[in-house]
């Protein structure tokens, strides 16, 4: 498989994506997303053995955003239609990462704006560089947020604040996106990448079943009631139980041993 602005590594059970055009800061362009969609084919792939994926960025940043330089979007009557790709490329992208049945750790090593603030966030745990930092830019250009932002961020760190970075658009340091509960670590720069994949080398190893279960549980509970939440937790559990994996957890708890888990 060849791709031209995304670099895809398969370490075991650990895909490493990473956004690959340097020269515009790893910018979002048709030929990107079309890489980011075809890398995902080779995921999702069963035979891969893939059980856990790490999103980041090479050189300097993790995304800028949209590649301003080139087309803005399909035109009617005369007008652009911004919206159009977000339809039709972006959001195919984002469905299949919400609904891959194993984790995903975002390590942003460097700037992660707009729609490449969006994909950091998509991370189920998120470890920045000490430098990185994260921007609502949209605004700067008079376009609202998009690819999920408007859903995500007041999940995740309230109204006000998500209100306050779409309405000013400014950089919100990594120390400051942890105070706010946005992400999960900070480290120096340059190992981002390394904490990355100590994290997805250990849930890569682990209860796959009942990590991607978990995963589904946290994503449906900010729109479940409280007695649905249960439901799903009731039926989670049952599937949990039936795999392999749970046996050996409970005989290796029981002979008091490292579990060996195998991802079924």
């Amino acid at each position: 498989m060849t791709l031209e602005r995304m670099k895809l590594t398969i370490d075991g059970p650990v895909a490493i994506l990473a956004f690959n055009h340097q020269e515009v800061l790893n910018a979002l362009s048709p030929q990107l997303l079309a890489d980011f969609a075809k890398a995902l084919d080779t995921i999702e792939d069963p035979a891969s053995g893939v059980r856990c994926l790490v999103l980041t960025g090479e050189g300097r940043a993790f995304c800028a955003g949209a590649n301003l330089q080139g087309d803005m979007g399909k035109r009617e009557g005369g007008k652009i239609d911004a919206g159009a790709a977000l339809e039709t490329v972006y959001h195919p992208i984002l469905r299949r990462l919400r609904n891959l049945p194993f984790p995903i750790i975002t390590a942003v090593n460097g700037p992660a704006a707009g729609a490449g603030m969006s994909f950091a966030v998509m991370g189920d745990l998120i470890v920045a560089a000490r430098s990185a930092y994260f921007m609502q830019a949209f605004r700067r250009i008079g376009l609202v947020p998009d690819c999920g932002s408007t859903w995500l961020l007041p999940r995740l760190i309230g109204r006000a604040r998500s209100l306050e970075l779409s309405l000013l658009g400014d950089r919100l340091p990594a120390e400051k996106a942890l105070e706010w509960g946005l992400i999960n670590r900070v480290v120096d720069d340059g190992e981002a990448l390394n904490e990355a994949l100590k994290l997805a080398t250990e849930l890569a190893n682990g209860p796959t079943v009942a990590l991607g279960l978990i995963r589904k549980l946290y994503i449906e509970s900010t729109d479940n009631s409280f007695e649905e939440q249960l439901d799903l937790e009731r039926q989670s559990q049952r599937t949990a139980g039936r795999a392999q994996d749970f046996a050996e957890g409970v005989q290796a708890f029981l002979e008091k041993r490292p579990a060996q888990f195998k991802g079924r």
